[in-house]
This record gives C-alpha cells, structure tokens and sequence, in this order.
C-alpha cells in the first residue's frame, strides 16, 4: 500500500478456506512479478511451493535453503514508481491536502473563526499602523517642505548678559542685501514681525505682523491667490499696503467680501490691502501661517516697529548640494561684517533629514508594536494546531495504516496552518484598510502603499509556517499502532 520493495506476510493463507487462499497467492504472485519482494512465513508446505526461495526454519536453526527459480531484477516500472514515492508524489497531493484542510477547518469552525480572528487582528494592525504612520509622516515633511528645504534661516545669537533676552540689532536690511552677493544665492530676505492688533470696519483681530521683502514669495515657494504682492517700489516709497493670509482675511471680511482694495487699520495707522495669500496650512509645530499680514519692511520698520534691524533673514539657496558649504560662506560674511559671531544658522535641509529620521523610526515603532499582536495570532495558531493533532491522534493512525506518509501528514497540518494564516491574512488586510480609511474620518491621514501590505501579508505566512510546523513535526512521528490505539 505505501509502494515498500519488500512485503510480509506472516501466514497470508492461515485463517481462509482454499478459494481465498488461492486468491491472496494470485494477489501475492502478481505483486512478485511486478518486483516487490515477498517473504512468507508460513506451516503450509502448499504455500511454500508457491516460492522461488524456501528457507526451512526447525527449533530456531536453518535446516534447508532451496532456490526453485533464479532471482531477477525489479522491473523499470517498480523503479519509477519507487522514485516517484520517495521524491515527487509531494506536489501532486498538495491539492488534495488543501481540500482536506478546509474540510477539517470546517468540522471546527468556532474554534478556527477564534484562530483567524488574531491573525487578522495581528495583520490588520501591521497594516493600519504602518499605513497611518507613512500617511502621518509625509504629512510632517510636507508641511516643513512648504517653508522650504533649501532655506537657511538666519537669526541673531547674542544674549543680553543682564535681562538674557537676545538682542536683534546684530542683524539689518543691509546684511540681506550683502549676503544676495555671494554665490549660490537665489533669494535673500530680510524679515520683521511682531503681534499687532489690526482692525477693519467693526471687527478686530490680533495677529502677527511681519516686513517683509519683494523676494518672500520666492523664498517661502507661497504666491498670492488674489490681488498682488509688495513690489520694490513699494519698499522704497514705504508704501503703507498690505497683504493678507488666508485665516486673516476671513476674520476681518467674514461675509466673503473680496478684501483686495479695502482699507484697515494697523496698530491704528492705515493700510490699503493689495493682495491675498495662498493657504498655506499649519507649521510642524502647529502655528497657523495663515495668521500673519504682510506689509513693506521699511513701511514696517518706521511706522510700525520703530526699528531698524530685522529679527530674521531667510535665505534661498540655489543648489542644496552645496548647501553646507554656502551656511559657512553666509557666517563669514555676518562675522567679518559685525567683527563677532553673533548669528545662528538653520539649516532647513539638515532638519529636514532629521525630523524624517525621526519619523520613519517612529514608524518602525508602531509597526513593531503592531507586530507583537501578529505574534499572538501565531502562537494561537500553534496552539490551535497542536490540540488538532491531539484529538485527531486516531485519524491520524488510520490515514498512516491506510497509505499516508510521514510526508503527508507533515504537508496537511501544515497546510492547514497556512490556510488558517491566508484567510486571517486576507480578513485583516481589508480590517486594516478600513481602519486606515477610519481614521481619516479623524483627520489623521494614512497612506497605503504596497510595502506594508506585502509585509503584513508575508508576516502571517510566515507565521503560519512558523508556529504550524511544530503540530505538524509532532503528527508526522506519530507511530501507526500507538496512534490507533489512542482513546
């Protein structure tokens, strides 16, 4: 029945009446002389005619070794059929053992919708956690991105020893225009803010009020929606005009009045409104950059601040290859001009790469975190499997009486753990989708891609593989007797 080259038979005659013996030596001729070996034992001398061979055996001793006929070779199809026994029946029987899975699946369906339930928890939270922090992350880098990745922000650095406020007349207009000469330099802007009170008709609002520079727009990659931005003749002729983020203007012109062209009041002296910015959304840090107007430096620094140095120069490089080398041109330049270190230099790149470090480590995290419920689904997966084996300990003898192989048993209960790991995979990668789309409803955005997906889904393969194995390892070494044996 399992394809062995030699066969037993321990008195095939002893207990039937001479048509059934006949048959069962017809039966065990044909099988010779399809080249399997036959060893009889035997007290029928009848039968022992029936041999090529006759070993007679008296007290324990050989008495007699007759060879009737000569020993042939086993025929090439006895070969061919062994070699397919050993080594590629495995594959044929992969299908047939699918559907012996699902039908013991099936028997226990309770306990195996508990099974699938982890792997989908596990899988579904692989999928939504690495989704939602991919998703959370190029929204981070995207609103850094905005203030710009070739930028480096100078600020003023000395420290008033008494009060320890810095002290903002180390930098100027002029230093702007000084640093505009150096190469590799597409934009150099010179900036001043404070929080000033503005006021348009009845309603009034406190927002942040920064001098600003023909060139802010380029600098800052933001354009003007509607309207114009301040010119260079607006700077030299201090031009009291402004221009309105996008939160500003639905303040102070609720009804949906176009405010280009209106006047208001700043800190009680008059602007006219030339233009409106884009939407520019909320920095890394949560600050509205919408909040802000923005007026003509030198109109600002007269009328407004009373001030004649800038709190900031935002400066544009033009190739971020060189961009480090430029950040020490730019400290030179600011030493030599003010015979002292006094300023500090942001470099955007740089902390763009850091807070994107940052953030695909605390991705790993939450995928790693995600991770230990996957675990847990494959421990219930081994556990599941193992009390299969347990209860299952006589089919398994009769399926290895009947034929089966150590092989086959190996390949069903392992099997039945990867369907076990395919279905939870499956049901917790559409659980982790929707998790994903939910937590849009929040405002937290995930991206899928296919990485996560592969990873998850491979997971619980691997999963199943992993911890089934052990059941199956355990199912196959079962011994045929001691198995059907088993209460």
């Amino acid at each position: 029945m399992n394809g062995g080259k030699v066969v037993l038979a321990d008195e095939p005659t002893g207990a039937l009446d001479s048509r059934s013996g006949e048959e069962v030596m017809a039966l065990l001729r044909g099988m010779n002389r399809n080249g399997h070996t036959i060893i009889v034992i035997t007290h029928a001398r009848e039968v022992a005619e029936e041999a090529d061979r006759v070993i007679e055996i008296r007290d324990g001793r050989i008495v007699a070794d007759t060879r009737k006929r000569p020993a042939v070779a086993a025929p090439a199809t006895l070969a061919g059929a062994l070699s397919e026994r050993r080594g590629g029946r495995l594959l044929p029987n992969v299908g047939q053992t699918v559907v012996t899975a699902l039908r013991s699946l099936r028997a226990n369906l309770f306990r195996t919708l508990l099974t699938l339930l982890g792997i989908a928890i596990g899988v579904g939270s692989v999928v939504a956690m690495l989704s939602i922090g991919a998703g959370t992350q190029e929204q981070v880098l995207a609103r850094i991105s905005s203030m710009g990745s070739n930028l480096l922000l100078v600020r003023p650095s000395l420290t008033n020893l008494r009060s320890g406020t810095t002290v903002n007349a180390s930098l100027t207009a002029d230093d702007a225009r000084a640093i505009l000469d150096l190469p590799n330099i597409a934009a150099s802007v010179p900036e001043n803010s404070s929080s000033l009170t503005v006021v348009a008709g009845s309603i009034d609002t406190q927002t942040t009020v920064t001098g600003t520079t023909a060139d802010f727009t380029l600098a800052k990659t933001w354009d003007v929606e509607r309207g114009a931005f301040i010119t260079a003749a607006d700077e030299a002729d201090y031009a009291p005009v402004a221009v309105l983020g996008r939160t500003v203007a639905k303040t102070l012109f609720p009804d949906g009045d176009d405010p280009v062209g209106r006047h208001l009041l700043i800190d009680r002296i008059p602007f006219q409104v030339i233009g409106v910015m884009e939407t520019k959304g909320a920095t890394g840090g949560g600050r509205d950059q919408d909040d802000v107007v923005l007026v003509p430096l030198p109109t600002a620094n007269l009328r407004l601040f009373g001030e004649d140095y800038v709190r900031a120069i935002s400066v544009l490089v033009e190739d971020t290859a060189v961009i480090d080398a430029t950040q020490v041109a730019v400290e030179a330049l600011l030493t030599e001009r003010h015979r002292r270190n006094d300023v500090m230099i942001t470099n955007m790149s740089s902390v763009l790469d850091t807070i994107s470090e940052t953030a695909e480590i605390l991705t790993l995290l939450l995928g790693a975190i995600a991770a230990i419920s996957l675990l847990v689904g494959g421990i219930g997966v081994m556990n599941i499997m193992l009390v299969n084996v347990t209860e299952r300990t006589r089919e398994i003898g009769v399926r290895m009486a009947t034929g089966a192989s150590s092989g086959d048993l190996l390949l069903q209960f392992i099997v039945e753990a990867l369907v076990v790991s395919l279905i939870g995979g499956a049901i917790g990668l559409a659980l982790g989708v929707a998790l994903g789309n939910l937590a849009g409803l929040f405002g937290i955005t995930a991206r899928f891609t296919l990485t996560p997906v592969v990873l998850a889904f491979g997971s619980a393969l691997f999963t199943g593989l992993v911890f089934g194995f052990l059941p199956a390892r355990k199912a196959s070494r079962m011994q045929p007797a001691v198995a059907l044996s088993a209460k």
